[in-house]
């Protein structure tokens, strides 16, 4: 980066961002309470790498197998961290709750921002959904090591929902309590690496060759050609390399929001890449017996890992580190949901505006958009109980909404030129190549996401996420017909009744 552009950023000023709100078109009525390290951790507490690596860990085993994790994950993460390093610059200039989709509607107009918006939605809804059916499928396995607990659809689900319950009611406390669990969630998540990494190198008598782990590759998709099968293997990494964007949901709960929620965007990214290959590497040289790690008993393939390489005591201790890593990822991503969910309602995008946008005015939280990210998450979920392969659907619903909604509001910047008015933390000279790269790479991946994942094609081994794309896409545009009255995003502070109205709100 150019030194004029990034000594800028990292020295300016604090801003009235309170007054900047207001410029932007928007009263403050969120408690602004945390600081810029809790605005990195809970976009670090998202991206999860103890999520994310162990979630999708035995999809990444047959789909190419260590060489696809390994050099995947390495290659993935450049490209993620270009696409945050573009992201960061339109947040710095629009450091609002609403985020993406704020972002589109100044650069592009109200379509560009609806459709951005209901993208983003369905992303981070899903990203809920994915990351705590995951921690129950992790808590599943744990309870079947420790007390012969045999996991069922039904049993996991009800796990699920308690999961759900749990992060509901911490957000519900305030934003300070969610960003005292983020601090701690990124030590946890640091520490709790270095532990698996260090026990599954030391205690095993038998690893994996460097040649195994770097250059294996493996095929169980049933699709012949490699360059597909390696492509499809992607997922693990653009999977967990999601989530980044709640540092800007939380931008008006963030001080110096303008450059901490910026560079929070981009420090979640390049730690998580750093520590998520030590973990991948960590776990593939300990990996004892591959055939029978797929087929793991547990139905979580790295819990078989831990269990052959160190016993049934050492498993246990160190899936609860995981599980407890995945619990503060979805406390993390509910609270960057509900603000999502507050945000578009603010702006009459959603049915029920008026009640999703309410804030309590004891805790200064948007109680109900908590409440209805919960249940859509659990809806989302509920094809689990009737398909072994619903939570691959809802992993790629995840990525597939969020993924293209990152893209939007980068190209538009690009677009707009010098019509863009920049904030304190920009890339200089650096802002077009690296937005283009970003943008190229979105529109790569969101086409390889769709494609199927498995042969020969049935009910259970389609790939939904185009389906699921293109229903959220006809329903956008069905209630853009119905709303598109109401739904806008406003120019200035000061003029507008629904403003006044939407801070009388306040319960």
């Amino acid at each position: 980066m150019s030194r004029t552009a990034w000594s800028a950023q990292d020295q300016a000023p604090p801003r009235d961002e309170e007054q900047r709100l207001r410029e932007l078109g928007y009263q403050p009525v969120l408690a602004r309470r945390m600081g810029g390290f809790g605005n990195f951790a809970i976009s670090f507490s998202v991206i999860s790498i103890l999520s994310g690596c162990m979630t999708v860990y035995g999809f990444g085993l047959s789909t190419g197998g260590p060489a696809v994790m390994m050099w995947g994950w390495a290659g993935v993460g450049l490209f993620v961290l270009c696409v945050g390093l573009a992201l960061a610059e339109v947040t710095s200039a629009y450091p609002t709750s609403g985020a993406l989709y704020y972002m589109a509607d100044k650069l592009g107009g109200r379509r560009w921002g609806w459709y951005t918006g209901w993208l983003n939605l369905l992303g981070l809804l899903g990203a809920i959904a994915g990351i705590d059916y995951g921690a129950a499928l992790f808590t599943g396995a744990f309870l079947n090591l420790r007390f012969g607990f045999q996991p069922t659809p039904g049993s996991t689900f009800v796990i699920f929902l308690c999961i759900l319950l749990l992060h509901a009611t911490l957000n519900l406390f305030g934003v300070r309590l969610v960003s005292v669990l983020n601090s701690i969630s990124v030590w946890w998540h640091l520490v709790g690496v270095a532990v698996i990494v260090g026990a599954l190198a030391v205690v095993p008598d038998q690893h994996q060759s460097p040649s195994f782990v770097f250059t294996e590759f493996v095929n169980d998709t049933g699709w012949a050609n490699p360059f597909y099968v390696a492509a499809i293997g992607l997922l693990l990494a653009q999977y967990t390399f999601s989530g980044y964007d709640a540092s800007a949901h939380l931008s008006e709960e963030t001080s110096n929001a303008s450059v901490t929620a910026a560079r929070g965007i981009v420090r979640a990214i390049w730690v998580s890449w750093i520590a998520g290959f030590v973990l991948l590497a960590g776990l593939t040289f300990a990996i004892q017996d591959y055939a029978g790690t797929q087929r793991s008993a547990t139905g979580v393939p790295p819990a078989q890992i831990l269990l052959d390489a160190l016993g049934t005591a050492g498993a246990c201790a160190l899936l609860l580190v995981v599980i407890v890593a995945q619990l503060f990822c979805g406390n993390a991503e509910v609270a960057a949901a509900s603000r999502m969910v507050f945000a578009f309602s603010r702006d009459n995008a959603l049915p029920g505006s008026a009640l999703w946008r309410r804030v309590s005015s004891r805790t200064q939280t948007p109680v109900p958009a908590v409440w209805l990210s919960v249940a859509v998450a659990a809806l989302l979920a509920l094809p689990s109980l009737y398909s072994a392969t619903a939570y691959g659907a809802v992993t790629a619903i995840n990525v597939i909404g969020i993924t293209p909604a990152y893209a939007i509001p980068i190209y538009l910047r690009l677009r707009a030129g010098k019509r863009f008015q920049p904030g304190p933390w920009q890339l200089g000279r650096w802002s077009k190549p690296i937005g283009w790269t970003a943008v190229c790479w979105v529109a790569i991946v969101t086409v390889l996401f769709c494609l199927p994942q498995s042969s020969p094609l049935t009910v259970n081994s389609m790939n939904y996420a185009s389906i699921a794309l293109a229903v959220v896409l006809v329903l956008a545009s069905v209630w853009w017909y119905v709303a598109r009255r109401s739904y806008s995003t406003p120019a200035a502070y000061g003029n507008a009744r629904e403003q006044a109205e939407i801070a009388e709100g306040i319960v």
